[in-house]
């Protein structure tokens, strides 16, 4: 028998996931990271991955059929269709019951975007004004909300789709009750013109303005970290270039 190719989706400091054939091994130096993807797979009523096995620190799933709703810094190529169905797919896993471990409170939120904003203004990431102008607009996210159960990490590429069916949505570590909006916010960042599909979709008490608050939010935190742990979130369309969009607003 020929032996699998092993390839390196993702590698860093925290975590590394490889792929074997049809399996994805993913090593993480947090146990709890997969406990709650194990845990958040089980409740969440979309279609997950197949866990293959869980032995700490590897979790064992399959791959999903389909291909990625999209990517942040590329445009995404999937119909109007798909993310309409992905908007009703986020709305079922929203109405569920919340899962029974803690997320993260609005306490939580402002401390990390005033430490990643302070971080970001000693670094010279951005010029002031930039960095200034989001952190007005990330106000408008900063109320409190409802808990929901958020998958935490929506990016585009966490989403499959087949034609216009959702196959499958992967990397569950970071569920947890949380705000609806944010979900909605990581999945359409860098894919504004994809907004109004996706609500389409999700239902009509969706809020526009806290969505774009969470664009400017998500940024602004996110930065640092990728920034950290080897990536680029100055790369056209991504975090960086986000944040400067917002001075048009």
């Amino acid at each position: 028998m020929d032996a699998e190719e092993v390839e390196v989706v993702v590698a860093h400091s925290q975590r590394a996931t490889l792929r074997v054939g049809d399996v994805f091994l993913k090593v993480d130096g947090d146990p709890a990271h997969a406990a709650v993807e194990v845990r958040a797979m089980s409740m969440a009523p979309v279609p997950t991955p197949t866990i293959r096995w869980h032995e700490p620190p590897v979790l064992a799933i399959a791959a999903v059929h389909g291909r990625e709703l999209g990517r942040l810094g590329e445009p995404s190529s999937a119909s109007p269709e798909a993310w309409r169905a992905t908007g009703a797919t986020v709305r079922r896993l929203h109405d569920a019951p919340l899962p029974p471990w803690p997320g993260r409170g609005l306490d939580d939120v402002v401390r990390e975007l005033d430490a990643e904003c302070t971080w970001l203004l000693a670094h010279d990431v951005l010029p002031t004004e930039v960095i200034r102008r989001n952190r007005e607009i990330a106000e408008a996210a900063l109320r409190p909300w409802r808990p929901v159960f958020v998958h935490g990490d929506l990016q585009p590429c966490h989403v499959f789709v087949d034609g216009d069916e959702v196959t499958g949505v992967i990397d569950w570590s970071e569920a947890a009750p949380g705000d609806a909006m944010f979900d909605l916010a990581v999945l359409t960042l860098g894919h504004e013109e994809r907004l109004d599909d996706l609500l389409a979709g999700y239902g009509p008490d969706a809020d526009r303005d806290v969505i774009r608050a969470w664009w400017s939010l998500r940024s602004l935190v996110a930065s640092r970290w990728l920034i950290e742990h080897g990536f680029d979130p100055g790369a056209p369309g991504c975090e960086l270039d986000v944040l400067r969009s917002r001075m048009r607003d």
